[in-house]
């Protein structure tokens, strides 16, 4: 689906079926697949980060005037970004969980004492790499700080009331994002330098063979395929 959203489950987690199915439509063999994975490993300086390794994608014969510009989100079954910062906007009950958790949380009284001043809110948002909120107060959210979560691109997901709060964190970590705009290049982090290679080519080639679900084309649409460290140089894989 092209319009899914990472708080749908049904968008977020493609049915085990789906998710069997696709390493098997891969154009991309898995020995080249691990060999570039291995040379942007092996060729990387030593950083005083852990560096992400991340997949760029050109496409072709594609008019983002006239055709669907898609959006569509994927979980991954290796965590690529396990130092990812979220913060979760509590109720009572998700508070508890929260502190005993060791998850960043905030409470709708922290969000009041912001009066929707537009220079706060970009600072509590630049303060976090996403957010999560308990659904039992997420619908207030905008009437309390206004637009800028929206805008920043950190509008909260929804937490619900039985969902583990851990598990959920997990699950935006491990969320890729592709959204089609005006260009015809797109990029997101599949994995970090830590991971072994197996799960980084699982990340990889899921992350692929769902980008090509969305294209118009499909693989016909895909023109190079490039994975790289953070510092690293591109290696190109398709």
């Amino acid at each position: 689906p092209a319009n899914c959203h990472p708080s749908n489950s049904f968008c977020t987690l493609l049915s085990t079926a789906v998710l069997r199915l696709l390493p098997t439509m891969s154009k991309i063999p898995p020995q080249q697949m691990l060999e570039a994975i291995n040379t942007i490993l092996t060729e990387r300086k030593k950083r005083k980060f852990v560096e992400s390794v991340d997949l760029q994608v050109n496409l072709k014969n594609y008019d983002t005037q006239k055709d669907k510009r898609f959006a569509g989100s994927l979980r991954l079954p290796a965590n690529c970004r396990p130092r990812m910062t979220v913060c979760c906007i509590c109720d009572l009950a998700h508070l508890d969980v929260a502190n005993k958790a060791g998850v960043p949380a905030m409470t709708m009284e922290d969000l009041k004492k912001l009066n929707k001043n537009k220079k706060l809110v970009k600072k509590m948002c630049a303060g976090y790499d996403a957010f999560l909120a308990s659904e039992s107060i997420i619908k207030t959210i905008p009437r309390v700080v206004g637009p800028h979560m929206n805008r920043a691109g950190k509008f909260p997901l929804a937490v619900t009331a039985t969902e583990s709060l851990t598990e959920k964190v997990e699950e935006v970590q491990s969320t890729v994002k592709f959204q089609l705009k005006k260009v015809l290049c797109l990029g997101t982090c599949v994995g970090h330098v830590e991971m072994n290679e197996e799960d980084l080519r699982k990340n990889i080639n899921l992350s692929i063979n769902f980008l090509v679900s969305l294209l118009k084309k499909n693989w016909q649409n895909l023109k190079s395929c490039y994975i790289k460290t953070t510092m690293g140089k591109p290696v190109r894989i398709y």
